[in-house]
């Protein structure tokens, strides 16, 4: 069982920054950690992965403003937002799995973030 807890999120102009941040409650050495977000009332989409190795993957909609990064010392895994845009604004939720796990996967409770124009 892992437990991952997001923070971070809050409201930001079009333009800005934000970090979130996500800390699991066991070593993430040898999983893949993973960023999603979601609006109400539509699915949950991709953001970024970092695998157990640190390979980042990011979505099309971010590439090149959103910096994934993990510290494995602190369990803790990372979501560099920049120039942050409206359309950015979503409940931004932390995933956790790996070979580890098998085919289990976990997820934290989510942060807000708010973009305004």
């Amino acid at each position: 069982q892992v437990q991952l807890v997001e923070s971070g999120g809050g409201l930001v102009q079009a333009g800005g920054s934000l970090r979130l941040s996500c800390a699991a409650s066991t070593s993430i050495f040898s999983i893949n950690m993973e960023w999603y977000r979601q609006a109400p009332g539509k699915p949950r989409e991709f953001v970024a992965r970092i695998s157990s190795g640190g390979r980042p993957v990011y979505a099309d909609s971010v590439k090149g403003r959103f910096t994934i990064s993990r510290d494995n010392a602190k369990n803790t895994v990372y979501l560099q937002m920049n120039s942050l845009k409206p359309e950015d604004t979503d409940k931004y939720y932390c995933n956790a799995n790996g070979a580890r796990f098998g085919v289990r996967e976990f997820w934290g409770q989510g942060t807000q973030v708010t973009v305004s124009s």
